[in-house]
């Protein structure tokens, strides 16, 4: 049944186009294949530009040799000018370099004359048809996700963006759980809210909710709503922000500042769909998505007692995990431009520029802060500077402070050195550094320093570095 499908698809979809001088191809081609396809045939090159010009084909198949212009500048016309036709290049006549010649212009497939084995021709019509047509879909899907995904407020091209970006594409149209880890400042809100904003749920409300904020015997009643006079200041009933993001997505931001006791709650919530407001006594369902993040060791907080093991296996069922910004310092160019962007509207200071050396400063800090200490660092340089380009002194004094003290250890270290010698230590130790968090593997090591595969092992041979030394799972 799926054949017979596939194959009135292919019927209706495919358009075949013979170019052939000669009358018996031509009509052979036609015979064998118009009972599958819809079948043009053209007897010169000119003819076969004309009908093209106003027809839509998905194929061509070409005689090499013909009479005026050539199977060959053919091709290289439909090519240059109708890239979307696959060509099949034909010939009984053609030399070695010419089909050689064909097929580095981008034929598709070649197949000599005469066509003795016509089920053959077929298959190749087939094959280059499926992936004519997958490579299509992948087309149309990646212009869908270009167009529709909205990725508001996140900044940054680095590698670990990037894989982020295509998780996040990922899990968006999901309805399932995912906790967002990564340390404090490096933005666990803002990709929250970009996986809400590419949901299904993206028309509903999205409420956040920081659990750490929220005194213990106030965040019950906080999440799940109470009934008056169920506790002292309840002077009337209210719903909480369960039933508020009902339909929508509720993130709850810093989720093992939370007790056991209330975790055992928020597990059946999630589990079962219902709550029970304080002092209610009816179950409330509600539809909601859980976004939850913290920036501790969840595994070191089970340990510790303070998260139950089966809310962690309840939360955890995807993990994106944000990577600090001193993992990604090539984000920073970005991110400090448009920070600077944003604060100049701000403080109605427009056209402000940076120096070189502010740049410099801030690629060589740690930013144990992350991107909220960057960010808070760009709004002291706009907010303070009188000139019209942000200099060093405009950056806080702790920013200061430390790349001095970077420099001064470095001072310590390469002082009594040869260039050659201390280019050597740098080289090794940023290689050594680099294996050790692309966890060993090359391709994403040459792709985050910019280095050449070939190079790196050279440089692996140079400073007698063993990059599987570097995998976790060796």
């Amino acid at each position: 049944m799926s054949e017979k499908i596939e194959k009135d698809e292919t019927k209706k979809m495919a358009k075949i186009l013979i170019v052939d001088d000669e009358q018996d191809t031509r009509d052979i081609f036609r015979r064998q294949l118009e009972d599958e396809y819809l079948v043009d045939t053209a007897e010169s090159a000119f003819i076969a530009i004309e009908k093209i010009k106003s027809n839509t084909y998905h194929i061509a198949m070409i005689d090499l040799v013909m009479p005026g212009e050539d199977g060959l500048e053919l091709l290289k016309n439909i090519k240059n000018e109708w890239p979307q036709i696959a060509v099949m290049v034909i010939s009984g006549k053609a030399s070695i370099e010419m089909a050689v010649q064909a097929m580095k212009l981008g034929a598709d497939e070649f197949i000599e004359k005469p066509v003795e084995d016509l089920d053959l021709l077929k298959l190749m019509i087939k094959k280059i048809l499926k992936i004519k047509w997958q490579t299509e879909e992948i087309k149309r899907l990646r212009s869908i996700l270009k167009k529709e995904f909205d990725r508001t407020h996140i900044v940054g091209n680095s590698l670990a963006i990037q894989e982020i970006m295509e998780k996040v594409k990922r899990i968006a149209p999901l309805d399932t759980t995912v906790l967002i880890s990564g340390e404090t400042g490096v933005g666990k809100e803002l990709f929250a809210e970009l996986i809400y904003k590419n949901s299904n749920r993206k028309n509903k409300k999205f409420v956040t909710v920081n659990c750490g904020s929220l005194p213990e015997n106030l965040l019950e009643s906080t999440l799940f709503g109470h009934k008056k006079g169920s506790f002292t200041s309840a002077i009337h009933d209210k719903i909480g922000y369960f039933q508020e993001a009902d339909s929508g997505t509720l993130f709850l931001d810093e989720i093992t500042e939370t007790s056991p006791e209330f975790q055992v709650k928020l597990l059946r919530a999630l589990e079962k769909g219902v709550i029970r407001q304080v002092g209610g006594e009816n179950d409330i369902s509600v539809d909601v998505r859980i976004i939850t993040a913290t920036n501790k060791d969840l595994e070191e907080e089970i340990i510790n007692g303070n998260l139950r093991e089966d809310l962690y296996y309840r939360i955890n069922v995807i993990n994106l995990h944000i990577p600090p910004l001193r993992e990604r310092m090539e984000d920073i160019k970005l991110l400090t431009k448009s920070f600077v962007t944003e604060f100049c509207k701000k403080y109605n200071k427009p056209d402000l520029k940076i120096s070189d050396a502010v740049f410099s400063i801030l690629s060589s800090n740690e930013w144990k802060g992350n991107i909220r200490e960057l960010r808070n660092a760009i709004e002291h340089a706009v907010a303070l500077t009188d000139h019209d380009t942000i200099l060093s002194e405009d950056l806080p004094a702790s920013i200061n402070i430390t790349c001095k003290q970077n420099d001064r250890r470095f001072s310590r270290n390469y002082d009594n050195l040869t260039f050659s010698n201390a280019k050597d230590i740098f080289e090794k130790t940023y290689i050594e550094n680099l294996m050790s968090k692309c966890n060993g593997e090359v391709t994403k090591a040459s792709k985050i320093s910019n280095i050449k595969r070939q190079n790196l092992y050279e440089k692996f041979k140079k400073y007698d570095i063993d990059p599987n030394s570097y995998r976790i799972n060796k």
